[in-house]
C-alpha cells in the first residue's frame, strides 16, 4: 500500500457518494487509500482488498512479536540449543 497523496486522496463525503466507482477503481490501480471526510474531518478510509489483507498480515506478524517478547521476558523462552534439540526430536519421530 502506498501513502495517499494529500492533494489527490482526501475527498469530501459528498464526492465520494458522487464517484464512488471513480474512487473504488483509483484504489484498485494506485494502491494508495482514499481519506473520506465528513464536516471537514476525517471519517473513513477505503483501501483495496489485497492492501488491507497485507496490512492485516503485518498487525498479526507485529501481535505475533510482541508476545514472543513477552515470552521471552516471563522466562518462557527456550535457549537455541535446546529448541533446536526439541524440534529434530519431533522431526525425527
Amino acid at each position: 500500500m502506498n501513502r495517499p497523496h494529500l492533494d489527490q486522496d482526501i475527498r469530501s463525503l459528498s464526492e465520494f457518494r458522487a464517484r464512488v466507482a471513480s474512487f473504488v477503481q483509483q484504489v484498485h490501480q494506485t494502491h494508495r487509500p482514499v481519506v473520506i471526510t465528513h464536516h471537514g474531518k476525517s471519517a473513513a478510509v477505503l483501501l483495496d482488498v489485497s492492501d488491507y489483507e497485507s496490512l492485516l498480515d503485518k498487525l498479526e506478524l507485529i501481535q505475533d512479536v510482541r508476545d514472543a517478547e513477552k515470552q521471552i521476558d516471563g522466562g518462557e523462552g527456550l535457549g537455541h540449543k535446546t529448541a533446536r534439540r526439541q524440534l529434530l526430536s519431533r522431526l525425527s519421530k
